[in-house]
C-alpha cells in the first residue's frame, strides 16, 4: 500500500480509534443508499470491522467508481468480523414515508448482525433504534468514519445490483444507468411510459 493511501486510512479511522481509547472495542458502522431515488428500495448496511483493519481503496461510496465498489464489496464482507444488509421496498417506503424506511431497515440490520456491537456509528440518522445499544450520529459519517464507509460501499452495491435486475425486466426507463435518481432522462421516462411497480408513487406523483 502506497503511504499516502495508508495515511488517509489512518485518518479515516482516527475517530474509531479514539472511540476504542475510551473502551468502545466492538464498534459497527452502519448507512444506507437508496434515500433520494424516485424507484426502487432502501438498503441499510451494518458492519464491524476488525480494529487493524486497512483495506485499500475504502472511502465513501459515492466516491468510488461502480468497479472499484464490486471488488471492495468482496474485500469488506470477507474481512467483517459481522455484516447485515437490510432491504425495504417501495411499497413501504411509500406507506411509513423514506425516514421511517431507513430508521426501520437500520434496526432491522441490528437485529441480524452475528455478533453484538457495544457502539453504532451511523451517518446522520438520529431518534432511532438501536435496540438499547449506544450510537453516534456523524454528519457525513460515510466520508469520515471507516466503518461507516464500508457500510455505504456494502450498501450501494447491493441497491446498485437489485436496480440493475430491473433494469432487464424494465428496460424503458434505464434503470441501470440512474439506478432511479431523478435524472431527466428518467423523468421523461415516466412521463412517456408511466409508473412501473418499482416506482414510489409518493415520490412521483408531481410527474403523472
Amino acid at each position: 500500500m502506497k503511504e499516502k493511501e495508508e495515511e488517509r486510512l489512518k485518518v479515516l479511522k482516527q475517530h474509531e480509534d479514539e472511540l476504542r481509547k475510551k473502551g468502545f472495542k466492538t464498534i459497527c458502522g452502519i448507512d444506507e443508499a437508496g434515500r433520494g431515488p424516485l424507484a426502487g428500495p432502501v438498503v441499510v448496511a451494518s458492519v464491524i470491522m476488525p480494529e487493524d483493519s486497512m483495506i485499500e481503496g475504502v472511502n465513501d461510496s459515492k466516491k468510488i467508481s461502480e468497479k472499484k465498489r464490486e471488488k471492495l464489496y468482496d474485500q469488506i464482507i470477507e474481512e467483517a468480523i459481522s455484516y447485515s444488509i437490510s432491504i425495504i421496498g417501495q411499497e413501504e417506503i411509500d406507506e411509513i414515508n423514506i425516514l421511517n424506511a431507513t430508521k426501520k431497515g437500520l434496526t432491522d440490520s441490528l437485529k441480524e448482525l452475528k455478533v453484538k456491537p457495544d457502539l453504532i456509528i451511523v451517518d446522520a440518522l438520529a431518534h432511532i433504534d438501536t435496540l438499547g445499544i449506544p450510537y453516534e450520529s456523524i454528519i457525513k459519517g460515510d466520508a469520515k468514519c471507516y466503518s461507516i464507509s464500508a457500510a455505504s460501499i456494502l450498501a450501494k452495491v447491493t441497491r446498485d445490483r437489485i436496480m440493475r435486475e430491473w433494469a432487464a425486466i424494465y428496460p424503458q426507463y434505464g434503470f441501470e444507468q440512474h439506478k432511479g435518481y431523478g435524472t431527466a432522462k428518467h423523468i421523461s421516462a415516466i412521463k412517456e411510459y408511466g409508473p412501473c411497480p418499482i416506482h414510489r408513487r409518493t415520490f412521483i406523483k408531481h410527474f403523472i
